[in-house]
């Protein structure tokens, strides 16, 4: 499978593709939970959530006085951006 031009919304990839990708960046998916994946970075780790209208991001431990910080981006912004955004860490 070939996932579209990085500069593709997010709601033109099927859902395969979206998961072959957060793979590829180093996500685990959730055995119970299927839209859930988690990322862990050297120096953050984080919940991925790929919910109906929108890719939801909750870096652990990452907010003011160690509370989890939540982040959202909707499917309509690139893959390239979503990446950018979220993989740079909280």
């Amino acid at each position: 499978m070939v996932l579209p031009t990085a500069d593709t919304p997010l709601y033109n990839h099927p859902l395969p593709e979206i998961e072959i990708w957060l793979r590829k960046l180093g996500c685990e998916q959730d055995k119970k939970n299927l839209h859930c994946w988690y990322i862990k970075k050297p120096s953050w780790s984080a919940e991925i959530s790929l919910e109906i209208e929108e890719l939801i991001v909750c870096y652990f431990n990452a907010g003011e006085g160690k509370k989890d910080l939540y982040r959202s981006f909707k499917y309509s912004l690139s893959r390239q951006d979503i990446e950018a955004a979220v993989f740079s860490g909280p």
